[in-house]
């Protein structure tokens, strides 16, 4: 091992039992206003910052690889974008030396909330601090694109209006609510949607300034519902007790409320009555400003430098 690996693997070790929070967002709404002609979709969207979320540690190892150590039985290793983001990093930065990452997974794959894009976001930040590539977080969002459209908007880390394919960010103010987010148990892919003939890709653009819940919507939900029963039956419970909507591509759904005992409420009612299988899951969480990744990050390494 050279001296620089060595320092890297040093410096990796210090840190190896720090969990770092890799957290879900909320499309509070997402409207389509047209499609480009490389075939990506002009987006319009409120990516809302919440407190739940997964866990990702890094310890140093000795083979100068990158190895996942949590296994995730329908993704390949090098498929996963956890080591996908962390090998991009490496060769971008040029580095030898080798990292073991472990995950623990709450958020589920494939619901709108950013389940993987999290992941990658949170492995080029701590990476980027830990290997001490002092990369602006411009440089890693437009690293994180090469991965997917949502890894620049948990780079960022704050509660956001988006524009372009989610990378053009205006300052939103937090709604401090609490949501209730339940997933089916199912698994949409987004890549079908946004081909599908019969979603809406024009609806108007909106003035952020004039934004309210009630005046927008999510483009892609009537054509989720109509394709999958479960959402839909989803929907049609949680309106009962708070305003809901679909996220992102789905699968998951949300509901806003203004208090965490009414969301408790809400979702100890919806599992009495057995609406959602043991395939589903469900979590409330409050809405941040700022990503606890991002704050995690200030917290730790400002007062180291």
């Amino acid at each position: 091992m050279d001296q620089l690996s060595y320092y890297m693997s040093s410096l990796l070790a210090q840190y190896q039992h720090i969990s770092w929070p890799s957290p879900a967002k909320l499309n509070l709404f997402l409207h389509i206003t047209g499609q480009r002609q490389d075939g990506y979709h002009e987006l319009e969207s409120l990516f809302q910052m919440t407190d739940y979320g997964d866990t990702l540690t890094f310890a140093p190892n000795n083979t100068g690889e990158v190895r996942l150590m949590t296994a995730f039985p329908d993704v390949a290793h090098d498929d996963n974008l956890i080591v996908k983001a962390a090998k991009i990093l490496k060769n971008y930065c040029h580095i030898n030396a080798g990292v073991d990452i472990s995950i623990e997974k709450v958020l589920p794959m494939g619901g709108g909330i950013g389940g993987g894009s999290t992941n990658a976001a949170t492995v080029l930040m701590v990476l980027n601090r830990l290997w001490e590539c002092h990369l602006s977080d411009n440089t890693l969002a437009t690293i994180g694109l090469t991965l997917g459209a949502d890894v620049p908007v948990f780079i960022h880390g704050q509660t956001t209006f988006a524009r372009g394919v989610g990378e053009k960010f205006t300052p939103a103010p937090n709604t401090d609510a609490v949501f209730l987010v339940i997933h089916p148990g199912i698994h949409i892919s987004t890549k079908d949607i946004f081909n599908s003939p019969d979603l809406c890709r024009n609806t108007p653009s909106i003035d952020f300034c004039d934004y309210t819940f009630n005046n927008t919507h999510n483009d892609c939900q009537q054509l989720v519902v109509n394709l999958y029963p479960k959402v839909a039956n989803l929907l049609q419970h949680l309106l009962h007790y708070a305003p809901s909507r679909l996220t992102g591509t789905g699968a998951c759904v949300f509901a806003i409320f203004d208090k965490e005992e009414t969301a408790q409420q809400a979702l100890l009612t919806i599992q009495h009555q057995q609406i959602l299988d043991n395939t589903g899951h469900a979590f409330i969480c409050r809405g941040l400003a700022e990503s606890p990744l991002q704050t995690k990050i200030k917290t730790i390494f400002d007062v180291r430098d």
